[in-house]
């Protein structure tokens, strides 16, 4: 998956595809994340913090480390 680079202290790059929204951390760690809307993808991309988005989506949807 595509991923593009992102300003956050803790996520260096971010991707979505079919649903799944793919993120990369600083220290390497590959996340995804599954069953994301394109909404809530954009909802993400465009939230202030990066971090506090991806909290709140890490309660509602199942994610797994790839």
């Amino acid at each position: 998956m595509y991923r593009q680079s992102v300003s956050s202290s803790r996520i260096s790059s971010v991707g979505w595809a079919n649903n799944t929204l793919e993120v990369e951390f600083k220290n390497g760690a590959v996340y995804q994340y599954h069953g994301v809307t394109q909404a809530e993808y954009q909802s993400f991309m465009n939230s202030p913090s990066l971090g506090s988005a991806l909290s709140r989506l890490d309660k509602i949807h199942p994610y797994n480390r790839i």
